[in-house]
């Protein structure tokens, strides 16, 4: 099959960095545990991830073509597997987020090098939606592969127990594996390279230009608001789990896996279901089902107390619920990022690429960092009501990405 190797190594790829990425929920509750840090304090962890990420890619994505995407992979992955090998001997909180940022600045070479890679193998819009909802899917498989690795090294009973560190011996080794993929996999990118002679002031100045269209910052608006939902909740949920639901924290981080694993589901699904109904319909009608399922989740986890975990059975019903709001909230952001990137000739994607992953990981760190002072001054429950006021707020932003979606197909057709 062509592409079948690069391809793969996407995959790979995203599925590693959705381990690194959102184990930060874990180490959240960790930080609590071990360092006896505050929830406000450990919230801080997002923002290392978050910020190095935003800044990174908007040095490098106006240029990113021309060090070259697979280089960039290289790099990004090379970087990342250094500093699981050296954590677990440091295991300071300083060392913690050191990692973070080194992931968070490697995943911005990542992510715009996998978004560019999209629209090198792709042809039509629909193969482009399709296989972007199906990379974003192994990224939830990722996280929920984290939850249960992580889960295996905690140590419920010693909150200072640093076994837990042990596992980025093993995340470390993945990324070596994933290393040598990515550095035999073919791929051809002529097409993504800029004009010849284009100096980097001028790269930077076609960024910005790129963000003044009225699509652009449409979709800028859509794709912030998506993310301060996703990771207000997914970064929380252990600790929601934990403290208002009172489950052990090693249950508390496999009952967040079903966020990971029902937003895997639903990008698959939506992998398909994309390919043959409206994008617009398809979202509009997940972000109702979401907020309905806040309304309904929340309040069964007002009268949670202490529970004796022995089977499964014995998990609160509450804990089995609101995680699966991920399932609706899965297609939006694949299906957005997929419909901006379409809409632009390809010599444009890594430049655009590079503003959703700074919009994105803006928007992740200020929802854990609202979440996280809500959390510590209103309690859990408030904290994940806060997620109405977004979600209703992006359904009348993907309603105006959608008018704007039109009105650019129309002005480039008479053009």
């Amino acid at each position: 099959m062509e592409f079948l190797k690069i391809k793969i190594s996407v995959f790979i790829n995203y599925l590693l960095f959705g381990i690194m990425l959102n184990s930060v929920g874990t180490v959240i509750l960790q930080a609590q545990r071990y360092y006896g840090v505050s929830a406000s304090s450990a919230a801080v962890l997002e923002a290392f991830k978050d910020i190095t990420i935003a800044v990174v890619s908007f040095i490098v994505a106006s240029f990113i073509t021309r060090i070259g995407y697979k280089k960039s992979m290289q790099i990004g992955l090379a970087a990342v597997a250094i500093g699981c090998f050296i954590v677990p001997s440091i295991k300071t909180f300083i060392a913690v987020k050191l990692l973070f940022a080194i992931t968070g600045a490697s995943f911005a070479l990542i992510k715009i090098s996998v978004f560019g890679t999209i629209g090198l193998i792709t042809k039509t819009e629909k193969a482009h939606v399709s296989l972007m909802s199906f990379v974003e899917s192994f990224f939830m498989i990722g996280i929920l592969s984290g939850y249960f690795l992580f889960s295996y090294f905690i140590d419920d009973a010693d909150a200072a127990s640093g076994r837990w560190f042990s596992v980025y011996y093993l995340i470390g080794a993945f990324y070596l594996l994933a290393l040598l993929l990515v550095s035999i996999s073919p791929l051809d990118e002529s097409a993504a390279k800029p004009e010849p002679g284009m100096k980097f002031r001028q790269s930077y100045t076609d960024m910005l230009k790129l963000l003044m269209l009225p699509l652009v910052v449409s979709f800028v608006i859509c794709a912030f608001l998506y993310v301060l939902i996703e990771q207000s909740i997914m970064s929380w949920l252990p600790t929601f789990n934990n403290k208002v639901l009172h489950l052990p924290s090693s249950i508390s981080v496999l009952m967040a896996g079903i966020m990971a694993s029902s937003t895997a589901i639903g990008r698959f699904l939506a992998g398909v279901l994309l390919k043959r109904i409206s994008w617009y319909i398809c979202l509009t009608v997940c972000l109702f089902a979401a907020a309905g399922l806040v309304l309904i989740a929340i309040p069964l986890a007002s009268n949670a107390g202490p529970y004796e975990i022995r089977t499964w059975a014995d998990v609160p019903f509450a804990a089995y619920i609101f995680p699966l709001i991920g399932f609706f909230l899965a297609p939006i952001y694949p299906a957005i990022n997929s419909v901006i990137l379409g809409a632009l000739p390809k010599n444009q994607h890594g430049t655009m690429s590079g503003l959703i992953v700074v919009f994105s990981a803006l928007g992740g760190s200020l929802g854990s960092l609202i979440t996280g002072y809500i959390f510590q001054h209103y309690g859990g429950q408030t904290a994940f009501y806060f997620s109405l006021l977004p979600i209703a707020t992006l359904t009348v932003a993907l309603f105006l990405f959608q008018k704007m979606k039109t009105r650019h197909l129309i002005e480039h057709t008479l053009s």
